[in-house]
């Protein structure tokens, strides 16, 4: 135990990968479902950042947030359900806020970072991904 405990070797990394997934997936579930229940309203103060309209903007940062979001909790697709997630925050973070001090970006770093540790971890055992795969290789 003391091994375990002071050692080098991670304890489980399909447990740190599936804890990971539910805290990162659900945040962005809860920054999504806010902008998808309050689109109407935040639409006129949406910035168009990429020059692709306020409200493609919008539609596709809910869908990175929400619908990504539940996706990589799930563990389902989750290298490929991280990229939209990754993208909305290089945007937010060398955009959006380009200009802002980096306390104020800090977040939206944060966040492009821990995108990039789920990708290269994955879903790990504890997920849809596992079933879905384990189903196409019979």
């Amino acid at each position: 135990m003391k091994e375990k405990i002071l050692g080098l070797k991670p304890i489980s990394t399909d447990f740190a990968a599936l804890l990971l997934r539910l805290i990162f997936g659900g945040l962005f579930i809860h920054f999504g479902y806010t902008k998808l229940i309050g689109f109407d309203q935040m639409l006129p103060l949406f910035p168009d950042l990429i020059g692709i309209g306020s409200k493609t903007s919008l539609i596709l940062v809910v869908f990175a947030e929400f619908f990504c979001g539940i996706f990589v909790t799930l563990g389902f697709v989750t290298r490929l359900t991280v990229i939209p997630i990754f993208i909305t925050m290089f945007v937010a973070f060398f955009i959006a806020h380009a200009n802002d001090p980096f306390q104020i970006k800090s977040l939206s770093f944060t966040y492009l970072l821990v995108s990039i540790v789920v990708f290269v971890l994955g879903s790990g055992k504890f997920s849809l991904d596992r079933y879905v795969l384990s189903e196409s290789k019979r």
